[in-house]
Parts: structure tokens; C-alpha cells; sequence
């Protein structure tokens, strides 16, 4: 299943036009592979024990499909859906059984419906910082329970050099600026998952599990 079209004239920051293009699909090439799954798998079934029931997840920045692929592993029933920036990325993961895809920015996608379990796995970090507050709205609004984010973490903002390149990589609390925002947030669970780790590395990923109570407004 397919929605959703981007042209690179209608992007509003270098960011999405740097994703978009050529890096976005050698960052594709260089990630991607069995163990990755694996990684991944492992990582988001300690993220799932204490969510309880899931049934949908929406992914934004999706890429190829690396960590729906574990999630169908660990929720075989579940809708899974992905918003991708980059057409390659988007085309390769369209070959991914059951995903609805939108090929779009997730500055601009508007979610069809919500989703028990809405997550990013290392793309709030590119994000262009001023354009935080909307990936924040969209998150809480297209979850009908649980955001997840797993980034890398630092307690206060800082930007630093991307493979050779300025302004694309900026850390900083993620959950925290979410919990700022939407004070009603609760947090369930949270974990590191450590590059050298023997059997399943993760590139330093601190993940936050995070809950919207029952009743909540979208």
C-alpha cells in the first residue's frame, strides 16, 4: 500500500532535501542487512514488555523497513505503517508485505488515523531543531497510547559534525521536550543499547517508552 508524493522544491529545510537525495540513499545501502534485524528485534522486545497490547505502529523515517521488519517478528498481527522521505528508501520498502507506506516528510504527512505506537529510531536527530515542535504534534497526534523515541541522548542541545557535514546530526532530551510539551505523558520504560554490546549493538540509542493516560485528548 502506497500514499503520498514529495517534490524536492516543496521541502522547507536542508535537512529533508539532504535525506532526500543522494545521502539518503548511501545511508540506505551502508544499513541494512540480517543482523541489523536481529539488533533490532532484540532492542524492541524490551521496548514491548511493558507496552502492553499493541496492535498498530506507525514508524516515521522508516527508511528500508530495518525495524518494521523486526516488528513483524514481534507482532505478527499488528498494522504496521511508515512514512519515508526518500524515494528509494520508500520503493524498497513498498516490497515489504502489509506496510502501508507514505512517501512524504514527516513535516508534512498527515496521519490518516492514529496508531497504538508511534516511534522514531535515529530521525528526530536530523531533524532541523526548529522544526521539532511539528515531528512533537504529529507524534502526539497520531498516537492513540504510546510514542517511543530512540535517539541519541543529551541532556541539553548540541550539534555536531555528521560524516563531513554541518547542521544534520543534534542531540539533546527528546523525551524530555516531549514531556515538556504534553505534561500528561507518562514514562513506562526506558533503556541504552550499547555499540559494542557482543550480540545485539545498537549505535548508542538511549530509547524512551512514553504513555498518553486513557481518555487523553489527540
Amino acid at each position: 500500500m502506497t500514499n503520498g508524493n514529495t517534490s524536492m522544491s516543496t521541502f522547507k529545510t536542508e535537512q529533508e532535501q539532504f535525506w532526500a537525495g543522494h545521502f539518503g540513499r548511501e545511508y540506505s545501502e551502508r544499513n541494512r542487512g540480517a543482523h541489523w534485524i536481529a539488533s533490532n528485534t532484540a532492542m524492541f522486545a524490551r521496548v514491548l514488555a511493558h507496552a502492553g497490547k499493541v496492535e498498530s505502529v506507525l514508524e516515521l523515517g522508516a527508511n528500508i523497513g530495518l525495524n518494521l521488519r523486526a516488528l513483524r517478528h514481534l507482532l505478527p498481527g499488528a498494522v504496521l505503517g511508515g512514512v519515508e522521505i526518500n524515494p528509494e528508501a520508500a520503493a524498497e520498502l513498498r516490497q515489504m508485505p502489509e506496510v502501508e507506506v507514505h512517501q512524504a516528510s514527516i513535516l508534512d504527512f498527515q496521519p490518516p488515523r492514529t496508531s497504538d505506537l508511534v516511534f522514531t529510531k535515529g530521525v528526530l536527530i536530523h531533524i532541523n531543531p526548529d522544526q521539532l515542535d511539528r515531528v512533537y504534534d504529529l507524534m502526539h497526534r497520531a498516537s492513540s497510547r504510546l510514542l517511543l523515541v530512540a535517539e541519541y541522548y543529551n541532556p541539553t542541545p548540541v550539534n555536531i559534525p555528521y560524516r563531513g557535514h554541518q547542521d544534520r546530526l543534534f542531540k539533546r532530551d527528546f523525551a524530555g521536550d516531549l514531556r515538556r510539551k504534553f505534561p500528561a505523558l507518562q514514562l513506562v520504560d526506558y533503556g541504552f543499547v550499547y555499540h559494542a554490546d557482543p550480540h545485539f549493538p545498537q549505535d548508542d540509542l538511549t530509547w524512551f517508552l512514553l504513555e498518553k493516560p486513557a481518555g487523553s485528548p489527540a
